[in-house]
């Protein structure tokens, strides 16, 4: 049948699944907005007060449901307006599909009003981009857009759409999506086989698992496989859903905000077995010293990953779902009860704690996710701005099930948070969903509250208020000479009095006494919510590995008296 552009994208989008967009609409992209209106019956819209957030919202979405987020903006600065998010998509592996509208194919090229080359500018932050300037490729090239951001390691990818694309007519056939195969390559089962060996071999073997093993969607299998090894298990700041946070063998984080239990039994490990993780500076501190003399496996679907930053014993590149399958079908079961009681014991005797500092009865960030965690039974959606608030979300809430978490970990986007909450709530109607921030990060989204309201997403924004960029503000306290250089946020906004003009619920909690009680409140309202918790300024994230020290060293106490 013969459809326009704007009609055929819709189309395609249909076809893929979707129902549901992010977006912001301008002069560009009038054509395909005046094609989600016709189709407003079929796929949801979502706008938002910023392009940005309206991409943190799509990013979000993918993340805890596992489906490709999709969001639309104009040409000029709404496309640029996107590339925080494309970014935070690509360097966390995240499959996103964004649309951009951009002027008429007659009028490229001249500097025309509100013309950018998008593809030029996010050619290195996305998987692959395209510029559309045939009406009778828009149909395989959407198609293809989202099949190249589902593929091996996964990621986004940008179709570029100049106005008069949008109107053409052309004739549009209705097709079923590409069928994901992931490609394993030859000689990957004899790999798999020298890996069940060295782990059948290993007497202290110690398991890391990073965002690629929730990507696709292999948590099972880790599960089944942890179990098989009879091992301590980290996970990266990525992987914080990948497996049961309230078990016995799980040791926390590692890296530099990692637990010491972890540091310590990567240091006494005889194999270091890792799987779907990219080993980030974060994670190494010290590229030199980590894992030193120790075997390590490395498992990853990204060749390009492999012995980037870590020269590994053995490798394998393939599907790690595959891969893992293969694995518990001929891995024996393993006993390394000693092995297991001695991380154990490391566990009790380095426990992540927080003091008060000035008050009993102050409110610790501590006591605070721990509670969230309690009265939520460690099944809420958590979400993330970047700062002092993530690490401790990372670290006191228990995360049980996969797709559970949406953080920005290799981009570290700061305004994340509140766009990726409202994406996972959309996502995941019947599912609490909080966002985790800093007062910092805060000021950079907070007219997304407008969108909360609007569209009544009933996603509670829990802000803890301490009138600094407080990770900054410790390395300045560690590194700088307590240099507290312009991270002294001190600005006078009245958060209630916000929380009013958005018309939205507005609670504060300064006392810990107040932590349960209130948060109950916000739990029970199913509105949304602006929960501040005022915190003291010298809580620290603990514990820290200094940039370039040897992750088995961190830093575990701070003296701000000093």
């Amino acid at each position: 049948m013969k459809l326009t552009g704007s009609d055929i994208i819709l189309e395609c989008l249909l076809e893929q699944g979707v129902d549901t967009v992010f977006g912001y609409p301008g002069g560009a992209v009038l054509n395909i907005y005046d094609s989600i209106y016709k189709y407003s019956d079929k796929i949801r819209h979502i706008i938002t007060a910023h392009e940005q957030n309206a991409c943190h919202a799509a990013d979000g979405y993918s993340r805890t449901t596992g489906k490709t987020g999709v969001v639309i903006a104009t040409s000029g600065p709404g496309a640029t307006n996107l590339t925080t998010g494309i970014a935070t998509a690509y360097m966390d592996s995240i499959p996103l599909v964004a649309i951009t509208g951009n002027v008429a194919t007659s009028l490229l090229g001249l500097d025309s009003f509100q013309e950018v080359d998008i593809c030029g500018i996010t050619m290195p932050i996305t998987k692959h981009n395209f510029i559309v300037k045939d009406i009778t490729k828009l149909a395989d090239t959407i198609r293809e857009a989202f099949y190249i951001a589902n593929v091996g390691r996964k990621g986004p990818v940008l179709i570029d759409i100049p106005k008069d694309i949008t109107a053409a007519v052309c004739n549009y056939e209705k097709k079923d999506p590409k069928k994901i195969v992931f490609h394993n390559p030859d000689g990957i089962n004899a790999q798999i086989d020298h890996a069940v060996k060295l782990i059948s071999e290993s007497k202290r073997p110690f398991i890391y698992a990073g965002g690629g093993v929730v990507s696709c969607d292999a948590t099972d299998e880790f599960s089944q496989f942890v179990k098989k090894v009879n091992a301590p298990v980290s996970l990266s700041l990525m992987g914080q859903c990948a497996y049961d946070n309230t078990s016995e063998n799980f040791t926390g984080m590692l890296g530099m905000h990692g637990t010491k239990a972890s540091s310590l039994a990567l240091s006494e490990c005889d194999l270091f077995i890792v799987l779907g993780s990219r080993f980030s500076d974060r994670v190494l501190c010290n590229p030199g010293t980590f894992a030193k003399g120790k075997k390590i496996i490395h498992i990853e679907i990204d060749p390009a990953e492999i012995g980037k930053n870590v020269t590994a014993t053995h490798t394998i590149s393939g599907d790690i779902k595959y891969i893992l399958k293969k694995i518990n079908s001929t891995l024996p079961q393993l006993d390394h009860s000693q092995w297991l009681d001695k991380v154990c014991e490391w566990k009790k005797e380095y426990p992540l704690t927080m003091l008060p500092i000035d008050d009993e009865n102050e409110v610790l960030p501590k006591d605070v996710i721990e509670t969230l965690d309690r009265l939520t039974e460690g099944s809420a959606i958590i979400t993330t701005e970047v700062g002092q608030h993530q690490m401790w979300a990372a670290q006191f809430y228990n995360f049980r099930n996969p797709r559970q978490f949406a953080s920005s970990g290799g981009l570290g986007t700061m305004g994340y948070g509140l766009g990726a909450a409202m994406g996972s709530k959309l996502g995941n109607p019947d599912k609490k969903v909080i966002n985790v921030a800093g007062d910092g990060s805060f000021y950079m989204n907070m007219a997304e509250l407008s969108s909360l309201k609007k569209h009544n997403i009933p996603v509670i924004e829990l802000v803890f208020s301490n009138s600094v960029l407080g990770m900054v503000r410790q390395w300045q306290r560690l590194f700088y000479d307590k240099h507290f250089s312009q991270t002294n946020i001190e600005r006078p906004t009245d958060f209630m009095l916000l929380a009013q003009a958005f018309k939205i619920k507005g609670i504060t909690i300064s006392k810990k006494d107040e932590i349960e009680p209130k948060l109950k409140e916000a739990l029970e309202c199913n509105e949304p919510c602006l929960v501040n918790v005022i915190i003291n300024k010298d809580h620290n994230v603990l514990p820290m590995v200094p940039a370039g020290a040897d992750v088995s060293d961190p830093i575990m106490q701070i003296d701000i008296n000093d």
